[in-house]
């Protein structure tokens, strides 16, 4: 490989491991002898774009290792999905600054834009490694068995709505959490876990792979409602009716749409106040409430699976490994092995980019309002070590004496 500087950068939203990728990828690149300077784009493809860089060469081997256990993009991220043209500026900016490997951190549009980059690179016989460190909470990346990021958001999922459970249980009445999720459920399902007993929460589960039906939605609620005298409700933000549009559309005047074309589904309530309000109008229970987890699920301080942050550190080193020791370009991939372990392979950026994974049917119960066990076991190891517990009292009710009972 041709000497010259590596350039890593960050894309996309932020997780709770991302940096670990980010320290591997740095530290690993820093022994071989083929890297001059190890920079960094601030602010993604925008900062590469604006030429704004830090010189992470100079940076502390033990101020990397505190960055790395500290969630969010430490190099900042941004949301600019790049086109041919945009590209185009990206690569004269590596050109411009020797840049011989080039490290994206992110989902499958960075591994689109490194795709487009390449391209570029090949075609003027500019010698360059491209490198995708895969990252997104939302689990949706083909080839992969799961991606760095969501562990550790699933992870606070699962909390949350045990958290939940335990205060719905105390003062009952109807709740609904609704949970990132465009296309894929796996952030959502993961709520499934914050279950012990028949009776915990949540009671029902809908995610984006099932078309969701607000009368059905109102029966189902109903349905648990009467049996326990409560309700749970975990919701993915990208359910959607029969014809694909969003369900939260349905009572948005000004439908806000992000840099992707998508429409804005994440820092809004809309979606929880539209089926609040359905049920307590429809159904006329009179204590229901509806949360949006929002960014909160992405970068929580302090709720991190060390199975996670592990994977996310290897996916970065795994890059630097494949770019030096074999001058190739691609994206790395995680594959589960045996009871529980994994091994890292690299990948076409083709098999990833632009593409987007969803729950498998199998983890989906037929009704289509729970998770199967099959899903149990796919996400239990994840989580990772230490996860919180809690208990309910056992002791037998006092006969009623007034009453006979």
């Amino acid at each position: 490989m041709k000497q010259g500087n590596l350039l890593v950068a960050q894309g996309g939203g932020p997780t709770a491991v991302i940096n670990q990728s980010l320290v591997g990828a740095v530290l690993e690149a820093r022994k071989f002898p083929q890297v001059k300077r190890v920079y960094g784009a601030v602010h993604g493809v925008q900062g590469i774009v604006d030429e704004n860089f830090i010189d992470l060469s100079q940076e502390t081997t033990h101020n990397l290792e505190l960055v790395a256990a500290t969630p969010g993009s430490a190099l900042g991220s941004t949301r600019d999905k790049p086109d041919a043209k945009y590209c185009q500026e990206i690569f004269k900016s590596l050109k411009a600054h020797d840049i011989r490997s080039f490290f994206y951190m992110g989902g499958n549009d960075s591994s689109d834009a490194l795709r487009i980059i390449k391209e570029f690179a090949n075609a003027e016989q500019y010698a360059l490694n491209t490198i995708h460190i895969p990252k997104t909470i939302d689990n949706d990346l083909m080839v992969n068995d799961h991606t760095p990021g969501y562990p550790s958001a699933a992870r606070f999922v699962v909390n949350a709505f045990a958290g939940v459970n335990l205060d719905n249980r105390a003062i009952p009445g109807v709740y609904i959490g609704v949970v990132m999720g465009r296309h894929a459920g796996f952030l959502t399902a993961a709520a499934g876990l914050a279950r012990k007993s028949r009776d915990d929460g949540p009671h029902l589960i809908y995610v984006p792979e099932r078309v969701f039906d607000m009368e059905k939605f109102l029966q189902d609620v109903t349905r648990v409602y009467n049996k326990h005298g409560r309700c749970v409700i975990a919701v993915s933000e990208g359910i959607h009716d029969a014809a694909g549009t969003p369900i939260v559309t349905k009572m948005l005047s000004n439908v806000e749409k992000d840099a992707h074309g998508n429409v804005q589904l994440s820092g809004t309530g809309a979606l929880a106040d539209l089926l609040t309000n359905e049920i307590r109008t429809k159904l006329g229970i009179g204590r229901v409430r509806g949360d949006t987890f929002g960014y909160l699920q992405r970068s929580f301080l302090g709720v991190v699976s060390d199975v996670d942050q592990r994977e996310a550190r290897e996916v970065g080193e795994k890059a630097a490994q494949f770019a030096y020791w074999h001058q190739a370009d691609g994206t790395i991939t995680i594959h589960r092995t045996g009871q529980y372990s994994v091994n890292y392979r690299l990948d076409p950026l083709e098999a990833v980019a632009a593409k987007t994974k969803v729950m498998d049917d199998s983890f989906i119960s037929e009704c289509g309002t729970d998770i199967t066990d099959a899903f149990r076991l796919y996400l239990s190891p994840l989580l990772g070590s230490g996860m919180a517990e809690y208990y309910t009292l056992r002791a037998p009710r006092v006969p009623q004496i007034l009453t006979g009972k």
